[in-house]
C-alpha cells in the first residue's frame, strides 16, 4: 500500500478521529481485517463477524504494531486508548481507502468474472503477468467487497499489474466492484448455472456479469474486453462496453485459439496457441482438458499488456496452482492418487472435472477410477436435474466409483448413476465424510485415483486430508 497518513485516511472514508495522538502518522503496511496478520505500520479494520466481532481485538492489533484502527465505534477504555478512525461502515470504508490508492498509482488493472474458472484463470494470469513486472493478484477466492480492497490495498508504488477477480450474486455487486478499481482489461470466462437459484436464470446471470465489461474505457482510452468466443451469452456482451473487443475460444473468428488440442502424461493438456501475433506449443502442468479454455484467457490478456506468444507459452507450461483445492493432485506413497477439488462446485466445474478424472485413469491401463462427489449449493429448482446429470455423467465417462456423500442432493447424485442403467454397486450413497473416508479405506488399492468434490460448504477437503493422512488397507 501507498503511504497515507491518518488525516488522509479519516478525509477519504468520511470519518472522525478518537484518541489519535499524532494524525501525521502514516499507514505504511498492510490493511487487515485479522489482527493475527497485523504487521507494523498496519491499519486494522474491526469487522463484525458472524462468531466474532473484530472490536474487541482491536487493542491487541494496535499493541502489535497498527497504526490505527478502521471502526464503526469508538473502541478505547479508561485506562486504555486505541488510536481509531470511526466510520459508520467499515467495509465502504474499506472501500473508498482501495479506490484512492488504485487511483494515485496508475497500474493496470485487469478483472475477471465467470461462472467457472475464475480462480484458475487468475492463477494463470497472474503468473504470466509477473514475468514482466511486480504483480499483485487476488488471494485465493477474495474476491466480494471485503476481499478486494484487501487484495487492492497490497498494491504499492512498484506495482505494474493488478489481477483482480470479481464475484457477484446478485446484480449490481460487479458494478459496484468496479467502482472500487475501475479495469483497463475485463475479461469474462462463462456464464453457467452457479448460484442460478439466486439469479433465476442464465440470461439473468449474464446481465450482472456484464456489468465489468460496461464498466471499461473506450478503445480510444486503452479499455479492452476478453470474451470467450465460445459461450453465445459472453460473445453478446461484445455490444454492452465502448471498449475494444478481444475474442479467445474454439471459434474460427477467434483473436486467441487452439488447435491440436489433447490430452498427455496422465491428463495434462497439449495444444498450439494461436495468436495476433504468431503460435507456440504449449504442454500444461495442470489437470483437465478445461483447463485449455482458461489458458486462452489468461494468454488473451497478456498478449494485450504487450507479452510476445513465445513467452506466453513458456509461462502456461511452467505455469501451477497457486490456489488449494482445485485439481490439487497428489500421489500418496502407496500410489494412490487424490485429486482434491472440494473448494467448490457447480455443474460446469463438475462436469470438468469428471472429464479430468477418466483422462488420468485412462492414462494408465486398468487404473481404477474413484467420483467421491457431494452436493452443489444455490442451484434453485435446477438442483435434481443438475445432479441426476453429474451422476449419469460418471457412468458415461466409465468411473469406476461413484461416492456420493451427503443428504438429499448426494442422493440425487447415486439415483442418477444407478438410473442410467449400467451400473449396480458401482455407485454407494453415504450420509457423512466420515463414513466415506472409512469405505475409502477400506477398499482403495494401490494405483486408484480418487476425485473429491463439492461445494465449499459441504467440506469434503476434510475427506481428501484424512485420504491424505492414511495408506490403503493392509499395507
Amino acid at each position: 500500500m501507498i503511504p497515507l497518513s491518518l488525516t488522509e485516511i479519516t478525509g477519504l472514508v468520511g470519518g472522525q478521529p478518537h484518541d489519535i495522538p499524532d494524525p501525521d502518522l502514516k499507514v505504511t503496511g498492510p490493511v487487515v481485517i485479522d489482527s493475527r496478520e497485523v504487521r507494523p505500520g498496519s491499519l486494522f479494520a474491526a469487522l463484525p463477524g458472524e462468531h466474532v466481532d473484530g472490536h474487541d481485538y482491536a487493542r491487541g492489533a494496535v499493541e502489535a504494531g497498527a497504526v490505527a484502527v478502521l471502526a464503526t465505534r469508538p473502541v478505547s477504555t479508561p485506562d486504555a486508548p486505541v488510536p481509531a478512525i470511526v466510520v459508520p461502515d467499515a467495509v465502504a470504508a474499506m472501500g473508498a481507502i482501495a479506490r484512492a490508492v488504485v487511483e494515485r498509482l496508475g497500474t493496470t488493472v485487469v478483472a475477471l468474472t465467470g461462472s467457472a474458472g475464475k480462480t484458475s484463470t487468475k492463477d494463470l494470469i497472474a503468473q504470466l503477468l509477473q514475468r514482466h513486472g511486480p504483480t499483485v493478484w487476488t488471494h485465493g477466492s477474495f474476491n466480494n467487497e471485503i476481499g478486494l480492497p484487501l487484495t487492492a490495498l497490497r498494491a504499492d508504488a512498484t506495482t505494474q499489474h493488478l489481477v483482480l477477480e470479481m464475484g457477484a450474486r446478485g446484480k449490481g455487486h460487479i458494478r459496484y466492484l468496479t467502482d472500487l478499481t475501475p479495469p483497463r482489461i475485463g475479461l469474462v470466462l462463462n456464464v453457467g448455472t452457479a448460484h442460478i437459484g439466486e439469479f433465476g436464470g442464465r440470461e439473468q446471470i449474464a446481465e450482472a456479469k456484464g456489468e465489468l465489461v460496461e464498466a471499461l474505457p473506450s478503445a480510444e482510452d486503452g479499455g479492452v474486453a476478453v470474451l470467450n468466443a465460445d459461450d453465445p451469452l459472453v460473445r453478446a456482451m461484445a455490444s454492452r462496453t465502448k471498449a475494444r473487443t478481444v475474442l479467445f475460444g474454439e471459434a474460427g473468428d477467434a483473436h486467441v485459439r487452439a488447435s491440436n488440442v489433447r490430452l498427455a502424461d496422465g491428463g495434462r493438456p497439449a495444444f498450439t496457441l494461436h495468436t495476433p501475433t504468431g503460435c507456440g506449443d504449449v504442454t500444461m502442468r495442470l489437470y483437465g482438458e478445461h483447463h485449455v479454455s482458461n489458458a486462452l484467457a489468461a494468454a488473451a490478456v497478456a498478449h494485450e499488456t504487450g507479452m510476445s506468444v513465445d513467452e506466453i507459452a513458456v509461462a502456461l507450461s511452467e505455469a501451477g496452482q497457486l490456489s488449494r483445492w482445485r485439481m490439487e493432485v497428489t500421489e500418496r506413497s502407496d500410489g494412490v492418487t487424490v485429486v482434491n477439488d472440494a473448494y467448490n462446485a457447480n455443474p460446469e466445474s463438475m462436469r470438468a472435472a469428471l472429464r479430468a478424472l477418466a483422462a488420468m485413469g485412462a492414462a494408465t491401463p486398468g487404473r481404477r477410477t474413484w467420483a467421491v462427489l457431494g452436493p452443489m449449493a444455490e442451484l434453485g429448482d435446477e438442483s435434481l436435474a443438475e445432479h441426476d446429470a453429474v451422476g449419469r455423467l460418471a457412468v458415461r465417462l466409465n468411473v469406476s466409483k461413484l461416492v456420493a456423500v451427503g443428504g438429499r442432493e448426494a442422493a440425487w447424485l447415486d439415483m442418477g448413476a444407478k438410473n442410467e442403467g449400467s451400473w449396480g454397486e458401482e455407485s454407494v450413497h453415504v450420509s457423512d465424510v466420515r463414513a466415506a473416508v472409512d469405505l475409502l479405506r477400506s477398499e482403495l488399492r494401490p494405483g486408484d485415483v480418487v476425485l473429491v468434490k463439492a461445494s465449499r460448504s459441504v467440506g469434503l477437503e476434510q475427506l481428501a486430508q484424512a485420504l491424505l493422512e492414511g495408506e490403503v488397507a493392509g499395507r
